[in-house]
């Protein structure tokens, strides 16, 4: 590594390329390991802690089969909430839905805590109660990104469409519903994590289909810590795992977008 490379790894907006960007995230990684490794600390397990316990949970505890019941989950409650999402958002084109669009944005402000105890009368079972938690709570934030993404969305674009003789419902699925679909994706990327950040707390209301959350809470009620930090790390590799599947799936649905920025380089 020269000194010119190590002067554009702190030059503001420098484009440092890949090969470049890999090693700088190698050598993050190991200095992240190795002062891991020797600082001690009564909260924090070691990584070999971690990975025992990840072990031990994954071939004798049932951590598998836990992992598959809150992936499934979040993906139910994504695919809802998206439904859901999308068409509130595209419909405030129409002056009619723009105040109850509005208001369930704003409902991103109410307390969960206090919206269980309706959930729980309104819902017949433990995984309509965990799914009905799971949608809302990502649908509020959803709906709120979505109408930017529509918002978003110029009169000059608007214009042009109708200069090729479109329709108004032709104009919003050219400019709004296709001409924003990557960034709808996006969105739909953006709200997956609300999904995994609240598994532990309405798997923790219903604990009979079990799931991660279920685990967690018990290992915490237990002070496992290592068994925390390893489902903790099993969380984390499903969702990126899930996060670079959306990833891939935009590239594939939305090259102009790859091809826009490689040609603003």
């Amino acid at each position: 590594m020269n000194t010119l490379v190590l002067k554009e790894m702190f030059t503001p907006n420098a484009d440092v390329g890949g090969k470049v960007t890999k090693m700088i995230v190698f050598f993050q990684i190991c200095m992240f390991i190795l002062i891991w490794l020797t600082c001690s600390s009564p909260i924090i397990p070691n990584p070999i802690e971690i990975m025992k316990s990840f072990i031990d949970q994954w071939m004798n505890e049932g951590l598998a089969s836990d992992m598959i019941v809150s992936f499934t989950l979040n993906l139910e409650s994504l695919a809802i909430s998206t439904i859901i999402s999308l068409g509130l958002a595209y419909l405030t084109v129409l002056p009619f839905f723009r105040p109850i669009a509005v208001f369930i944005s704003k409902l991103r402000f109410a307390s969960m805590a206090g919206l269980v105890l309706i959930f729980t009368l309104a819902t017949s079972g433990g995984h309509q109660l965990k799914l009905s938690l799971e949608v809302w709570g990502i649908t509020v934030f959803f709906v709120t990104n979505m109408m930017s993404v529509v918002a978003s969305v110029t009169k000059a674009e608007k214009d042009y469409a109708r200069t090729l003789r479109m329709g108004e419902w032709q104009v919003l699925w050219e400019t709004t519903i296709l001409g924003k679909f990557d960034q709808a994706i996006d969105a739909i990327r953006q709200n997956a994590a609300i999904g995994w950040m609240m598994l532990t707390m309405v798997e923790g209301l219903a604990r009979a289909e079990g799931g991660i959350g279920v685990l967690l809470l018990n290992s915490n009620k237990h002070f496992q810590n290592e068994v925390i930090f390893a489902i903790q790390l099993s969380v984390f590799m499903l969702a990126l795992a899930q996060d670079g599947l959306i990833v891939w799936i935009k590239g594939q649905l939305c090259p102009y977008v790859r091809l826009a920025l490689e040609g603003g380089k």
